[in-house]
C-alpha cells in the first residue's frame, strides 16, 4: 500500500519536503529532500518523540543541509535528505512501532529513489530491515540481509581522525596521550569513541542522561559528569556525541574547553557562534567533516561494500579536516567558512555541468 503524499512547496534551499500522517500507524512522519545534484539524496531517520510535528519539521530541514555539506565535503556522490518519525511520549509498543516503519517504508517508496534512508537516533539495523519490507532504498542492513550493519564504528573512527587533526592544529602535536576529553552522550558512537580515546591515553569525563551508562566509565577507568555539568567541564577537547545545539549563546561564556569535535550533527544552536567561539579560543571542527564516518561507510553499500576501505576512506578525515584549518587561516576565517565553502565549490561545480 502506497501512501498519499502532498509535496509542499518549501524554501528553495529544499528541493522537496513531504510530511504524511502514517495510514497504519496514524505517526507524523517527514522527509526532506535538500539536494540531489550529486546524487540520491542519502540521510538517516530518526525516531524521536517531539513537542509538536512542526519541530519534526524543522529538524528534518536543518538535518538533511547537513546531509548535503557532509556528502559534498567527503567527495561522495550523493545528495543530503533526512527522514523524521514522531514517536509518542511514551514510546512505541512493538506493534506501533512496526505499524510505523512500515509506514516509513512507503513513504521512502513514493520517492522513487531520490532519497535513499539510513540508520539515526533512535533507530537500529533490525528497524532498517522492517522499513526495507516496503522499499529497497536503505542502507545500513544488518549483514545478515546483504548490508554493513550498525555504521556507528566508522563514525566513531572518523571523529577520532577529527580529533587527531585537531589536536595537530591547536598544539602542533597529534599525540593525545593524557588529553582531557569529555564525551557528551556515550550512544553508539559516543561509547566507541570513548574506547578509542582511551587507547590513546586520554584522561576521560563520560556524560549522558543515562545514568545505566555510567558502567562504561567504571569500565574506562573515566569520570562521570551529569549532563548539566559536561559542557563546562575543564578539558582539552569537548565531545558533544548526543543531540545538536549543545552549543548556544548562554553556554558559550561557560565553555572550558580548548577544542569541540564530536560526532552531533548541528552542534552550534546558531553558526554565528562559530565567530564567537574563535573569539573565545576554541577551535571548532565542522561536524559535518568530522562525522562523515557513518555517510562513508553506508555509500559504500551503494557501490559493493568493502569494510576495510570504508575505514581507510573515515581515517582520511584527519586530511580533510587538516585541509579545512589550513584554508580557514589562508582565509582569515572559521573552520565552519572554510568547511562549507569547500562543500559549495563541490555543489556548484556539479550544478554547472
Amino acid at each position: 500500500m502506497a501512501v498519499a503524499v502532498q509535496p509542499r512547496h518549501e524554501p528553495v534551499t529544499h528541493e522537496e519536503v513531504v510530511s504524511v500522517r502514517g495510514p497504519r500507524s496514524g505517526t507524523p512522519m517527514v522527509v526532506a529532500v535538500h539536494s540531489t545534484a550529486l546524487g540520491p539524496a542519502l540521510g538517516g531517520v530518526r525516531v524521536w518523540a517531539y513537542e509538536r510535528p512542526e519541530d519534526a519539521e524543522r529538524d528534518a530541514l536543518r538535518l538533511s543541509e547537513g546531509m548535503t555539506l557532509k556528502a559534498a565535503a567527503a567527495k561522495l556522490d550523493l545528495g543530503g535528505g533526512k527522514g523524521v518519525i514522531c514517536a509518542p511520549t511514551r514510546g512505541f509498543d512493538p506493534a506501533a512501532r512496526r505499524a510505523a516503519l512500515l509506514d516509513f517504508g512507503d513513504l521512502v517508496e513514493s520517492l522513487g529513489g531520490r532519497y535513499i534512508t539510513a540508520e539515526d537516533v533512535g533507530v537500529s539495523p533490525a528497524d532498517i530491515t522492517v522499513i526495507a519490507e516496503r522499499t529497497p532504498h536503505v542502507t545500513g542492513l544488518p549483514p545478515d540481509h546483504g548490508g554493513s550493519g550498525d555504521p556507528s564504528p566508522v563514525t566513531a573512527l572518523g571523529v577520532e581522525a577529527a580529533i587527531l587533526a585537531c589536536a595537530a592544529e591547536r598544539w602542533g602535536d597529534r599525540d593525545l596521550g593524557g588529553r582531557r576529553v569529555t564525551v557528551v552522550g556515550v550512544g553508539h558512537v559516543g561509547a566507541r569513541l570513548a574506547r578509542l580515546l582511551r587507547e590513546r591515553g586520554c584522561d576521560l569525563t563520560l556524560c549522558d542522561i543515562d545514568p545505566a551508562k555510567r558502567a562504561l566509565a567504571a569500565e574506562l577507568g573515566a569520570r562521570w559528569a551529569d549532563p548539566e555539568e559536561a559542557a563546562a567541564a575543564e578539558c582539552d577537547v569537548l565531545a558533544p556525541c548526543a543531540l545538536g545545539g549543545i552549543v548556544t549563546v548562554e553556554v558559550l561564556p561557560r565553555l572550558r574547553c580548548r577544542i569541540i569535535c564530536g560526532s552531533a550533527n548541528n552542534q552550534l544552536a546558531d553558526d554565528s557562534l562559530a565567530d564567537a567561539l574563535a573569539s573565545h579560543g576554541i577551535l571548532y571542527a565542522p561536524d559535518f567533516i568530522a562525522n562523515a564516518g557513518g555517510l562513508i561507510n553506508v555509500f559504500g553499500e551503494i557501490r559493493g561494500y568493502d569494510a576495510e576501505a570504508a575505514l581507510e576512506r573515515a581515517r582520511g578525515i584527519e586530511a580533510t579536516m587538516s585541509a579545512v584549518f589550513a584554508e580557514a587561516t589562508r582565509r582569515r576565517t572559521t573552520p565552519l567558512a572554510a568547511a562549507r565553502a569547500l562543500a559549495a565549490g563541490r555543489l556548484d561545480a556539479a550544478v554547472a555541468d
